[in-house]
């Protein structure tokens, strides 16, 4: 990257990682080897972005909608995500990563809430970079969640945005700067909503299990050459 470029890198890159099912398909391969494909992607590109410069990395884990899935892709996918929080936490923490969680994460086994939170605190006092999976998360659930806990918190007052805010899964992350989508979709599907009001967006073609740091390094060349006007002329 040139110094420009890494004078303008974005504080948080989130990414829709799209493209596993297919990624297998093509190698006539069962979709849960995409998926573990996938996991090796994610593992690249943690350390790409922490050596860039990016300060938090959000990813698109598992959506509120992919419980709708085949039952036996779904217990793949839990297993997977068992396997990598056991396996690479440590590592993460080695590697001064903080890792955290956003969604509704009561809705999983007790195994992996047990796995989730200790990961979360190892890796509390981490400042290398911030990784945030959004797990059970959704745009539309995180606000209805949001304004519920609002109500329910008895506050009197004017809504605002700042309060709403403040119940958000994770407020004290700064919103995505640029929002990456890979696998040919051109829509964001329910990610970041709010937070993604004001993102810069980036689309690849590219499955994600084929996703490397140069093409990371694209879309943060794409981010340095725009202009951010935030609704200004």
């Amino acid at each position: 990257m040139g110094e420009a470029q890494q004078q303008r890198l974005p504080v948080h890159v989130g990414i829709v990682m799209d493209g596993n099912g297919r990624w297998a398909k093509k190698r006539l391969l069962p979709r849960v080897i995409g998926h573990q494909a996938g996991m090796k992607a994610l593992e690249r590109v943690i350390d790409a972005a922490k050596e860039l410069g990016i300060r938090y990395l959000s990813v698109y884990a598992f959506s509120t909608e992919n419980w709708r899935r085949p039952s036996s892709e779904v217990q793949g996918l839990m297993g997977l995500f068992r396997y990598y929080l056991k396996g690479k936490m440590e590592q993460m923490h080695r590697r001064n990563a903080r890792v955290r969680f956003a969604g509704r994460m009561d809705a999983f086994p007790q195994d992996i809430l047990k796995i989730t939170g200790e990961a979360e605190q190892r890796t509390r006092g981490n400042d290398g970079i911030d990784v945030i999976f959004c797990t059970n998360y959704g745009g539309r659930q995180e606000i209805l969640d949001a304004v519920s806990k609002l109500i329910a918190s008895g506050q009197d007052g004017p809504v605002t945005e700042e309060r709403l805010r403040g119940f958000m899964y994770v407020p004290d992350v700064p919103d995505p700067d640029l929002l990456i989508r890979t696998g040919g979709e051109l829509r964001m599907s329910n990610f970041w909503l709010w937070e993604g009001a004001y993102s810069e967006y980036y689309f690849t073609d590219v499955l994600w299990p084929d996703f490397e740091r140069s093409e990371l390094e694209r879309a943060l060349a794409s981010y340095a050459g725009r202009e951010r006007r935030y609704g200004a002329a």
